[in-house]
């Protein structure tokens, strides 16, 4: 089965002043069609520059990214991109926010926002759609930006530590939301995060980075059942699998 993205031998590293700063180095991964993998590592080893690798907003210095089998020297518009700030545009609303996505690719605006207004009651905003960011709490205006994201229709979607900024029982609250929606749109998802509990609970797999150069220094197959529930995080092979994630970190557990 051909993989649905890989990321061969991709190397990058950045110039100020005489000085170079190797973010990447000979990285590879490959991930298959509907898969969610999720991806840690210390603060700065590049895996934000991975992720604006793949989408285009940045060229390896050596390496390729392939989709569906073959190369993508070209990859503007191919992924859904959701950064860690929601970047919500604060004078237009809800649903005119949440159908840019759509608008950008070239639907008449009254389209485009009739297929954001119909999945609001999925994304718990069907009470919003005429509110303005403003009004918003974090937890909401990062479901529309999400929701912004599939919105994208692409089929991978790249999500950089959209839960960062949250409290923790609202953080909760949305990655249970996310899984739902994962799991009805069938999508492809990398997701970057520092939470190594978070990582384990939403992934398939979990894939942990080296410091910088980031490299692949474990890939860890999740065992854990599916659908998730909270209260696996309390069960010891839970546990485990954390211990494991924070060895291959270098971190004490």
């Amino acid at each position: 089965m051909t993989a649905k993205l890989q990321v061969r031998g991709l190397s990058k590293a950045f110039h100020d002043n005489g000085s170079t700063m190797e973010a990447l180095r000979d990285f590879s991964l490959q991930v298959e069609q509907g898969q969610f993998v999720t991806i840690i590592g210390p603060s700065g080893c590049g895996k934000s520059t991975l992720f604006n690798l793949i989408v285009g907003l940045d060229e390896p210095d050596a390496g390729e990214i392939w989709l569906d089998g073959s190369p993508v020297p070209r990859r503007a518009g191919l992924f859904g991109y959701m950064p860690q700030r929601d970047l919500l545009l604060p004078w237009r609303s809800v649903v005119a926010n949440a159908s840019l996505a759509r608008e950008l690719h070239g639907v008449p605006p009254e389209r485009a926002r009739a297929a954001a207004a119909e999945l609001l009651p999925l994304f718990g905003l069907q009470e919003f759609a005429s509110a303005y960011p403003a009004a918003l709490s974090g937890g909401m205006r990062q479901r529309v930006a999400l929701l912004r994201t599939i919105l994208t229709d692409r089929e991978v979607l790249l999500l950089d530590e959209p839960f960062g900024a949250l409290d923790a029982l609202t953080r909760r609250e949305l990655q249970d939301w996310l899984l739902r929606a994962w799991e009805q749109f069938g999508r492809t998802v990398l997701f970057i995060t520092h939470d190594v509990a978070e990582a384990l609970y939403l992934g398939d797999r979990v894939i942990v980075l080296s410091s910088r150069p980031g490299q692949v220094v474990s890939d860890l197959s999740v065992d854990l059942p599916r659908p998730r529930r909270q209260s696996m995080l309390a069960d010891p092979g839970f546990g485990r699998q954390v211990a494991r994630l924070l060895q291959a970190l270098g971190v004490d557990s």
